[in-house]
This record gives C-alpha cells, sequence and structure tokens, in this order.
C-alpha cells in the first residue's frame, strides 16, 4: 500500500500502521479513510494529502 505525505505538515500516513487516534484501523488504505479523516498534526483534510 502507498504511503501519504500532508503537503503543510509532512505528516506521513502509512496505511500498515493506520491511525489509532483517529479511528482507522491497521491496514486501511488512504482511499478507504472517511472524507471528514483530518490529519493528526495539523488538522487539515484529506485534500491536502499527496502520494509519497
Amino acid at each position: 500500500m502507498k504511503k501519504w505525505v500532508c503537503t503543510i505538515c509532512g505528516y506521513v500516513y502509512d496505511p500498515e500502521v493506520g491511525d489509532a487516534d483517529g479511528g482507522i484501523a491497521p491496514g486501511t488504505a488512504f482511499e478507504d479513510i472517511p472524507d471528514d479523516w483530518v490529519c493528526p498534526e495539523c488538522g487539515v483534510g484529506k485534500d491536502m494529502f499527496e502520494e509519497a
């Protein structure tokens, strides 16, 4: 699975790890994350991420 990086703060979403604090289970592809999910570091939306 591809990793995605926040273009604002540099946070990397790794699908193998997920985002436990954000309710995203390990193994969840970026495309499968709900649209209202936000970057856990800076709070921007999914539209501010790009493939790493």
